[in-house]
């Protein structure tokens, strides 16, 4: 790789997986994207049995903005012979392990993607940007960058002296496939994923534990908002929006949204419901089950058994427990990538958290020359609020980066149809009439109309 790229993106995961796709409508542009794994993996340790999305098939890693990409869903299931089995099933959404199967079929059929490439180091030498590889005298240049490393599982202060073989996050759960027959088994995360884990222990994927536990910070084990009206929040309307309020304003307003993004689908919520309730009348030798809301674990001893001391948030009790094994389903956080040498790192723009602040197009903020770009994705949840981590508008923020480092509209990326006005709106009577129109405003709505299509590939 001689050439200096267009655009290096570091990490293939989903979302730099669309970028690398959607690139396919741009040959002119030389890009190239790297992973220190083997092959495209999906968070394989967190595909428990039967789990599924919480998003539509439909955004997938192209559709919303190249529907006529060969790297839909639904030319997926076509290629696979699926197509009209599936769309009988009636199934609103689709399995973890069937979508993952589905980009890494994408990932099989793209040039354009390096794996087993670790990144030690990325410098900047005024003009270009050196990625250097373990096991690679001479670096990649490049003149900007996409960081899609991700984000890294989040062990609560309390757990980390103890976590290890019998105490780790739900991302190692399906690759370690412990047997927990027998064991007291503690599950921390009110979220999702914390329920998939329950149903998993409850059905005794597993084997049989003695007891089951489940605590989780919120107030109860609250479903995740999937009205019409919230999902207005998942538009690239609301986003823009979002992006142009104060930043404090964006920070109270994840807070609010929490719901809308991280809570548990109710179809998980009425199995998880059925099967304790089927468990409440099964005949003996089940395991004991205690659901613990409102709880926030203060403490946990390093050795097993696990003894952990809670704050009951409903009415200030303090509580303790014991556990043989601890199950961490505790969430994410964002850390910039150590890669980045301490010169680059300091020249980037953060806010008081540590997050990059990044442009409308998710460029960051930094110091160096305006044509050199540094674009982050699932980074921006502070700048672009609770869509940014989700899949919802995957394929729009790569279109919305590629239009950026091209200067140019490739692909669609403002909604013709919005239901909500979410900024002030001129009333029809300020409105000037067609007739009183000059010829260049005729001109520019024209122009306006025909870029849905005269300006895409």
């Amino acid at each position: 790789m001689t050439k200096t790229l267009d655009l290096a993106g570091l990490g293939i995961g989903p979302f730099n997986l669309s970028i690398a796709a959607l690139l396919q409508e741009a040959p002119e542009l030389k890009t190239a994207f790297f992973d220190q794994k083997p092959r495209f993996s999906w968070h394989p340790g967190m595909m428990l049995p039967g789990v599924r999305l919480q998003t539509s098939y439909l955004k997938d890693l192209v559709t919303g903005v190249a529907p006529w990409s060969p790297y839909s869903f639904l030319n997926y299931l076509v290629q696979h012979g699926r197509f009209y089995p599936f769309m009988n099933t009636g199934m609103a959404s689709v399995s973890r392990a069937e979508f993952a199967d589905y980009m890494g079929w994408v990932a099989s059929r793209l040039d354009n993607l390096y794996f087993n490439r670790v990144v030690e180091r990325v410098q900047f030498d005024g003009d270009h940007f050196l990625i250097r590889f373990a096991g690679e005298a001479e670096p990649v240049t490049a003149r900007n960058l996409c960081l899609g490393t991700g984000k890294t599982p989040h062990i609560p202060e309390a757990c980390q002296a103890a976590a290890g073989d019998h105490c780790f996050h739900n991302m190692e759960l399906a690759l370690r496939q412990p047997d927990v027959s027998g064991q007291r088994v503690t599950v921390v995360g009110g979220g999702q994923s914390g329920a998939e884990v329950v149903l998993s222990l409850l059905q005794g994927d597993w084997g049989r534990p003695r007891a089951i536990t489940w605590f989780s910070r919120r107030s109860n084990f609250e479903p995740l908002d999937e009205t019409p009206f919230t999902n207005e929040y998942f538009t690239p309307q609301y986003v823009d929006t979002f992006h142009g309020l104060p930043e404090d304003r964006r920070l109270t307003l994840v807070a609010q949204q929490k719901l809308a993004s991280d809570g548990i689908s109710p179809v998980t919520l009425e199995a998880l419901h059925q099967r304790l309730y089927e468990h409440h009348v099964a005949d003996g030798g089940s395991p004991a089950v205690s659901l613990q809301p409102d709880r926030t674990v203060e403490s946990m001893s390093a050795d097993r058994p696990f003894r952990l001391e809670t704050v009951n948030g409903l009415d200030g009790t303090r509580e303790s427990s014991k556990a043989d094994r601890v199950i961490l389903c505790t969430g994410f956080e964002s850390r910039l990538p150590a890669y980045l040498d301490d010169d680059l790192r300091q020249r980037l723009d953060t806010d008081s958290d540590g997050q990059l602040r990044l442009g409308p197009d998710f460029e960051a903020r930094w110091d160096g020359p305006i044509d050199r770009r540094i674009y982050a994705v699932n980074a921006g949840r502070h700048s672009h609020g609770i869509a940014e981590p989700q899949m919802s508008l995957m394929c729009w923020r790569s279109a919305r980066i590629i239009n950026h480092l091209s200067d140019q509209v490739l692909f669609p990326v403002t909604a013709s149809v919005n239901m909500v006005d979410w900024t002030a709106v001129q009333k029809e009577s300020d409105r000037p009439t067609e007739t009183h129109q000059t010829d260049s405003h005729q001109a520019a709505r024209h122009e306006s109309e025909m870029g849905a299509t005269s300006n895409t590939i």
